[in-house]
């Protein structure tokens, strides 16, 4: 077995401190995320997405978000998939960001909720016919025989048929209620700030690394 307990990296190119710090979190993510975007890092919006499943198990994943604002985080997936499924069950979910390349990490809880009907049908309107055409076909998170078998679903489908979103594909926003930062640091020595909501207004507090 290969031996990986040296592997380890210093982190020293960033620093948060409370003297910079805007009174809504979101400013702060919108900060990061167009650094993320300036760097030209891989998918800087892809973020793993934990729920919990029927079990009390949980579970975790990579999805994308597509859209932010000062009212939450959204995301869009088949409802009907394990994912789906969760959520529906226990709204309390979180999400967490990655961008190693500015040494930064963004942590997320908060409570889903399904966007409208017409919210999530612009959206899917929005995408390539590829997407649009992947979201009819797949019936997400199922059991299925073979690749074979899912290539000739997309063989088979009439692609002069109109491409309509599925009732069951659409979206959630995620109203978050804590936000944590992470900036990476010398000796171990992060920082570290987290965001609560309270009352509907945010406080801030400074956690150990």
């Amino acid at each position: 077995m290969l031996s990986i307990k040296n592997l380890r990296e210093n982190y020293s190119s960033g620093k948060l401190l409370e003297s910079e710090l805007p009174p809504h979190p979101i400013d702060l993510f919108n900060a990061w995320f167009r650094l993320a975007l300036d760097k030209n890092i891989p998918e800087p919006n892809a973020m793993v997405l934990g729920t919990v499943n029927a079990n009390g198990h949980p579970r975790s994943r990579v999805v994308l978000l597509k859209d932010y604002s000062m009212d939450g985080f959204v995301f869009f997936t088949n409802y009907l998939s394990d994912k789906g499924q969760e959520i529906d069950l226990h709204p309390n979910i979180c999400l967490n960001f990655l961008w190693l390349e500015i040494e930064k990490q963004v942590r997320i809880e908060g409570i889903a909720s399904k966007l409208s009907e017409h919210e999530s049908t612009d959206y899917f309107n929005s995408r390539p016919d590829g997407s649009k055409i992947g979201a009819i076909i797949s019936e997400q998170s199922k059991p299925i025989g073979s690749r074979e078998e899912l290539d000739q679903r997309l063989h088979k489908f009439d692609l002069s048929s109109p491409l309509i979103k599925p009732s069951h594909w659409g979206g959630y926003c995620i109203t978050p209620t804590l936000i944590e930062f992470w900036q990476g640091r010398d000796n171990r020595l992060h920082d570290r700030i987290e965001y609560t909501l309270e009352n509907k207004n945010w406080k801030y507090q400074r956690l150990q690394p």
